[in-house]
Formats: structure tokens, sequence, C-alpha cells
């Protein structure tokens, strides 16, 4: 009876043991940020030509630069995510490390001499590379003597753009000027719920793969198209069957497929590859890429727009 006891005893053990370390390894990476309303209400916007289309996206530099307050409500909600065991990746060191690359990426072109099309924010998100934005809106409510704060916090996953966890409420009253602590005391009742929804986003990216989106295209000067037969299957099957096979579970959808191009959408990839080795979209996407070459000697040029979204033009690179 005792080394029953015991057995279980262990066995409680090693499984509340195996359940921690496997919850440590699905923890998210963080990045607050101020959200787009913050940013225009107060001034913080830049205006980008998008090929011809004229786009604002919140100046983040410049309100870290300018605004204290800015500074202080990120730090007291990285604060509070580490203190639930969040990883937190800091807004002001990535766009430092954004500013050293700059220059880099000025003189990189294309063989026939096209320049890097990307909006600022696909930029930042390739250099943070965070699985998760939390865009943090607040404002302070005066009545009297006593102030609180009125915040709203949208988890975003930063490889679909789709919010995966909120919350929102308003703080009580309190004589306290100080925006940290009004800011504490709004969140506290919110943020392990919002954590919980962090969670368990991340729990069904760890089980059922990471969500992007791949699209296939041709070049003009490909001698063929995707309907060409290779090996008695026409590309596009070609295509879709290595998708099928090194997806998760299989999982994507073909929202289009015509001769020319093709779109993947809810197309789950791994975390890790064959090796344990984390992998992203533009590394997955690569495998693709590699097949047709070896395969069939099909020349492809991979790109990326963001973390979440590549592009395989076939034909050359």
């Amino acid at each position: 009876m005792k080394n029953k006891i015991l057995y279980l005893f262990i066995t409680v053990l090693m499984v509340f043991g195996a359940s921690e370390l496997f919850a440590q390894a699905k923890k998210p990476t963080i990045m607050v940020v101020p959200s787009d309303v913050w940013c225009n209400t107060n001034g913080y916007m830049l205006e980008f030509d998008n090929q011809g289309t004229k786009v604002k996206v919140p100046d983040y530099k410049t309100a870290l630069q300018s605004n204290a307050e800015l500074l202080l409500a990120i730090s007291k909600i990285n604060e509070l995510m580490a203190a639930r065991g969040f990883p937190l990746k800091n807004l002001e060191s990535a766009l430092k490390t954004l500013q050293d690359q700059a220059a880099e990426d000025a003189m990189l072109t294309s063989k026939g001499g096209a320049e890097i099309n990307e909006s600022p924010i696909d930029k930042l998100k390739k250099v943070a590379k965070a699985d998760i934005w939390m865009q943090l809106t607040w404002t302070v409510n005066t009545a009297g003597p006593k102030k609180s704060v009125t915040f709203n916090l949208q988890g975003l996953d930063a490889y679909t753009d789709k919010q995966i966890a909120g919350a929102s409420g308003t703080g009580k009253p309190s004589f306290s000027a100080e925006l940290p602590v009004l800011l504490e005391e709004a969140v506290l009742a919110h943020i392990d719920n919002f954590n919980v929804q962090l969670q368990a986003h991340f729990d069904d990216m760890f089980k059922n793969g990471r969500e992007v989106i791949i699209r296939i295209k041709t070049w003009s000067s490909f001698d063929g198209d995707l309907t060409t037969e290779y090996d008695g299957k026409e590309l596009n099957e070609v295509i879709e069957d290595w998708m099928r096979e090194n997806t998760v579970q299989g999982r994507y959808s073909t929202s289009d497929n015509t001769e020319n191009m093709m779109l993947f959408e809810q197309v789950r990839i791994p975390l890790t590859d064959a090796n344990n080795r984390a992998i992203d979209t533009r590394g997955w996407a690569r495998g693709l890429q590699k097949m047709l070459k070896e395969k069939y000697q099909l020349e492809s040029k991979l790109m990326m727009k963001g973390l979440g979204q590549a592009q395989i033009v076939i034909g050359e690179k």
C-alpha cells in the first residue's frame, strides 16, 4: 500500500514538473506599443508613400523621445507582465536596432535595381520578432482632487494582425497624480484574464502551428504556368501536395488558384523544425523554394511582408 502511495506521489510530481516545463516552453514573446489611436490623438504619426497611396503609421520613435508618460506606461505594463512570467521585448531597444540597420537596408537592391518596399511597421516587426504586439491606450480622468485611468489593452498576433486577447477598464479614483500608480490600479484587476487569453492563443499555436499566409506567383519570363505538368502532375498540384505534407496536421486553405497565382491562407506551420530549432515563415517557405529547385529545376524568388506573409515568385530570382 505504501509503495502504491509513493508511486502515485512520484507520478503526480513528474506530471506537475513536466506541465511546468511545458508551460514555460510555450510562453509567447510580447512587445508593448502605444496604440494607433493614442499616437494619432497625441500627434505622433508618420506619413509614407506606399506605391502611390499615402499611408499614416505611428511614429514610435518621436513618441518615446518626446513623451515621458509613454515610457512610464510601457515600463509599468512590462513590469506587470514580467512578474507573471511572460517574456518581453523592449520597444525602445527594437527601434534602436532598426535605426542601426537602416543604412544597410538603404543599400539593398534587387538584381534589376529595385529597392525594398516595406512600411515602417513591417520593418519594425521584422526586427522586433515578437509573437504578440500588446497595444496600449489610456486616458487620465479628473474628478475634483482625485484621478483615475481608463485603459484598453489589445493583444495582436504579429503574424496575422488578429486580436487574440483584450482587456479594458477604469481604475478607482485616487489622490495619486502619478501615471504608473493610476495605471497599475486600473490594470491589476484585468491583467491575469488578459494573460490567460494570451496563453490560450500560444497553446493553440504550439498544438496546431502558427498561422501564416503564402502566395505563389510567376514571373512574366517564366516558360510555363501553374498548370504546366511535371512528372504527370500540374505544378499547382505539386505545390498543394507539398503544403499538405509540411503543414501541421495538413491544415491550410487554398483561397485562390489560377494558372498564374495561388493564395494559401490559414496555413499552420510548425514552431520548430526537425532539429527542434525555432522556425519562422521565411525559413518554412524556403523549404518549398528548395523543393522546386532541386526536384524540378525551377528558380524562384522568396519575398516577405512582415513576419507572417511569404511570397514565392517562380521563374527566376
